[in-house]
């Protein structure tokens, strides 16, 4: 990837996570909704947009994607403000799922009941 889409990818990432939480007033918007990843294609006209939310019920996932996918042209219009591109690209809002089970996977490892190695024992020998 060239160094100019990895810095606009960058930039936009930043822009736009700073939109949802500043600019959106939508109360079905989660505010623990963050931006993981952007990738723009190289002619700037699509943007695919993963975000992440720390939660397993599904239909909320689901509320707060369609929530985004409707506010596409206030997050571009905001967007076209604050950033400078040859054209401004459609947002396509994607779900993070290798986020999703990351955090899934440290709830589980929180909740396994494992003792503790007695490390004072080893060294003593």
């Amino acid at each position: 990837m060239s160094n100019r889409i990895e810095r606009a990818n960058s930039e936009v990432q930043r822009c736009i996570a700073q939109i949802l939480t500043t600019k959106m007033s939508d109360p079905r918007l989660s505010p623990f909704l963050y931006v993981s990843e952007v990738k723009l294609t190289p002619d700037f006209k699509y943007c695919k947009i993963k975000v992440a939310l720390d939660s397993d019920d599904k239909a909320y996932l689901k509320q707060n994607l369609e929530v985004l996918q409707k506010s596409e042209g206030f997050i571009k219009r905001e967007l076209s403000k604050i950033v400078d591109m040859p054209s401004m690209p459609k947002l396509v809002f994607e779900l993070d799922k290798g986020t999703s089970a990351t955090i899934r996977v440290n709830e589980l490892l929180k909740n396994l009941n494992i003792p503790k190695l007695e490390e004072e024992e080893g060294e003593d020998e």
